[in-house]
């Protein structure tokens, strides 16, 4: 029997570390790698961060230096075509019968404005080849005080520059369009052209009863005993209604005198006339609303005896129609504000 105090031989060298020790060895050595280690990772992702950092500021400066020399480029751009606009309509040229279109609704903001029309005309007005404007005319009417304009702007044109001025109709020459037509020497037009309409209104809505139906209270506080006139949602006094009355008649006698003071002695004037009705063209030129029959072509050939047709209409290009944009961005509100109010129209 082997005695517990004799050594046992173990298979390693006597000089083996133990087993405790070898542990130790190793959890030392991993720890100084994780210490090696963790230094250059927090390294390595701050330096990731920076770089980003640096990268999206860069980023951003380079944006920020496009769009300075997008807004310049565009800036430049729109004076060079308003420029090079407004040097080709000041430009001379032969002799020709000058156009200046009047389609659509006759409105502030519109094609058909005072401003875009006065503009073509006083272009071809200033023109010395130009031997006479023509109105050519497509429009069911609209603002009283945009053809009020236009109408004084013809007359004073033709006083000053010795020029005729014929309105040439197309479909339709009613209500503000006629307003403005009126101030022509002669009006021509189609057989079938829809000519007259010599009448002002205010439409709207009321919605009272409605309201009453459905229990819905109406809370409208205002300071002013009409300030509230017109409301849809608000009933209207029989002294509204008269108020409004007396200002739509007192605008119709001046589209009447309007019409009186353009076509003199060759209107013949029937209670119908000023009534609001229309006619065809064939029908007005029977009524002395109209002159003739014809077109630009006509007009042009036999009565200006220049065949060659200019056309000085003002329309919007790409830089008015962005310039148009901020300034309708600008005044959203305000039209939001004047949205529910109805204003007297010629159509």
């Amino acid at each position: 029997m082997n005695d517990p105090h004799t050594p046992q031989p173990s298979g390693l060298p006597s000089d083996a570390p133990k087993a405790p020790d070898l542990w130790a060895q190793a959890a030392s050595e991993n720890a100084a790698k994780r210490t090696t280690a963790e230094p250059a990772w927090e390294r390595g992702v701050l330096e990731k961060l920076v770089l980003a950092t640096i990268a999206e500021q860069r980023a951003a400066r380079r944006w920020r230096i496009f769009w300075r020399f997008a807004w310049i480029a565009l800036a430049l751009g729109m004076a060079w075509l308003l420029a090079s606009r407004d040097l080709g309509s000041s430009a001379k040229s032969g002799p020709h019968t000058a156009v200046v279109d009047v389609k659509g609704e006759i409105a502030a903001g519109a094609e058909a404005s005072a401003e875009f029309v006065v503009a073509a005309m006083r272009s071809a007005f200033e023109d010395s080849g130009a031997q006479a404007v023509v109105l050519l005319i497509n429009s069911p009417g609209g603002s009283p005080v945009q053809a009020g304009i236009i109408n004084d702007e013809i007359v004073r044109l033709k006083a000053k520059h010795g020029k005729p001025v014929y309105a040439v109709v197309e479909e339709t020459c009613a209500s503000a369009a006629y307003y403005i037509a009126a101030a022509a020497d002669d009006i021509f037009v189609d057989k079938a052209s829809i000519v007259g309409s010599i009448g002002v209104l205010m439409d709207g809505f009321g919605f009272t009863g409605t309201m009453d139906k459905l229990g819905v209270e109406r809370r409208l506080i205002t300071a002013g005993a009409n300030k509230g006139f017109l409301d849809p949602f608000s009933p209207m006094s029989e002294q509204q209604r008269q108020y409004a009355q007396a200002m739509l008649d007192q605008i119709h006698q001046q589209f009447i005198q309007v019409v009186k003071a353009g076509r003199g002695e060759r209107l013949k004037e029937t209670p119908e006339t000023f009534s609001g009705l229309f006619w065809t063209g064939q029908q007005a030129v029977e009524m002395g609303l109209a002159d003739r029959v014809g077109n630009l072509d006509y007009v042009a050939r036999e009565v200006v005896k220049a065949e060659e047709v200019i056309d000085y209409t003002r329309r919007d290009n790409v830089a008015e129609r962005l310039a148009r944009r901020f300034g309708a961005a600008v005044g959203a509100g305000a039209a939001k504000a004047l949205a529910g109010l109805s204003l007297p129209a010629l159509r």
